[in-house]
């Protein structure tokens, strides 16, 4: 297991601080967020490349934090792969292998078996000018592997690749993932791509802020906002940030009015709003963020709309945009909030939906979450129903 603590990092005018997180054993565990949130900066510590100003890096009970790169048991691959240009493919998957003084027997064997089982050896002879980018990532991961790792990191592996490729890339890293058991940490800027792969999520952020309390050199600040599996992460938002990231894109201010029990009424731009929340949980009344992801929404025309249901908003279709299976619908809604919907294709076609159509939307209230309103690192409140 690696664990990460209170891990604080400066440098120039980036600073990374009191991160905290671990990996489980055989995980695949990807750190997310934007360009410039310090997720290159964090693994690269991690790999020894940079020294922490405060913190612990533990891996398997042991304190590497003051180690050299070489003594951790950790492989790194940059974005770039950092292929020897000069070195056949071979060349470069026995690099590590010679510098460990293995004989010329064992690494031809550990060679040609890791390039059998990813599918390289027809590459073996040549320089990684000539290969594509695929061809060169393999032959990146078959050099990290050789030399049998406690932890592999991977930065960026998938962002020079088109978007058919990078889906069969995720395939193919999964696979070689679970067929050898290792540990995975791997970074990206991209949520398609990480749920592909992930089995736990770390999401990053930045925000702007200065040294010396507040009197020194302005630095941006890197922060670890939440962890979690995907459905956590894509259901349970920590904050308003990581909801927006996640593509919830029904993201709106509320009002918490009242709590009976596991209900609480939401005030939302007039309209009244009932949420289910986890027995015992007590929010304090104000400002709230609602989030409610477009495939939760239900939308329902006017033949469909029943007294009975709760949390019915009126309103007339202002967007329909084609997604291939289905469609994103806009609605305007009475009390001036825009919902969002996804409908598939057959469904749209069954209601005969149409632009100006009045219809309602349904929000179920196990499917709300709520979140803070402003602030990193407040806690959030959800419900995840299947």
């Amino acid at each position: 297991m690696l664990l990460i603590e209170n891990l604080s990092i400066r440098l120039g005018e980036f600073d990374l601080r009191d991160i905290s997180f671990e990996v489980r054993d055989g995980e695949y565990f990807v750190l997310l967020g934007p360009t410039g949130t310090g997720k290159t900066v964090l693994i690269e510590c991690i790999a020894g490349l940079h020294r922490p100003r405060t913190g612990k890096i533990i891996l398997n009970g042991r304190d590497v934090t003051d180690l050299p790169p070489e003594e951790r048991g950790i492989a790194y691959v940059p974005q770039d792969y950092a292929l020897f240009p000069n070195l056949t493919a071979f060349e470069n998957i026995a690099f590590g292998l010679r510098v460990r003084k293995l004989p010329d027997s064992k690494v031809r064997a550990k060679v040609y078996e890791l390039a059998e089982w990813l599918g390289i050896t027809y590459l073996l002879d040549r320089l990684p000018l000539t290969l594509s980018g695929g061809e060169k990532q393999r032959v990146a991961l078959a050099r990290a592997l050789a030399v049998e790792p406690q932890i592999l990191l991977l930065d960026e592996p998938l962002a020079a690749v088109d978007e058919q490729t990078r889906e069969r890339l995720c395939r193919e890293l999964k696979a070689i993932q679970r067929q050898t058991g290792a540990t995975f940490v791997h970074v990206s800027h991209n949520f398609e791509e990480t749920l592909a792969v992930a089995d736990r999520i770390g999401v990053m952020n930045f925000v702007e802020g200065t040294g010396d309390g507040g009197r020194g050199t302005k630095l941006r600040i890197g922060q670890l906002l939440q962890v979690g599996t995907p459905d956590e992460i894509f259901y349970r938002p920590v904050n308003e940030f990581v909801a927006r990231f996640t593509r919830a894109e029904n993201i709106w201010r509320g009002e918490i009015r009242s709590q009976t029990g596991e209900w609480a009424q939401v005030w939302l731009n007039g309209a009244s709003l009932w949420v289910q929340l986890p027995e015992g949980h007590q929010l304090p009344k104000g400002e709230i963020t609602v989030v409610v992801r477009p495939e939760r929404v239900r939308l329902l025309t006017a033949a469909k709309v029943s007294d009975e249901q709760m949390n019915l908003l009126s309103g007339e279709i202002s967007a329909m945009t084609d997604k291939g299976a289905f469609w994103k619908v806009e609605v305007s809604t009475e009390v001036g909030i825009s919902v969002v919907v996804l409908v598939s294709k057959r469904e749209a076609e069954q209601m005969g939906l149409a632009l100006g159509q009045p219809v309602a939307v349904a929000l179920d209230p196990s499917f709300i979450h709520l979140c803070p309103a402003s602030g990193t690192f407040a806690e959030s409140v959800s419900v995840l129903r299947d």
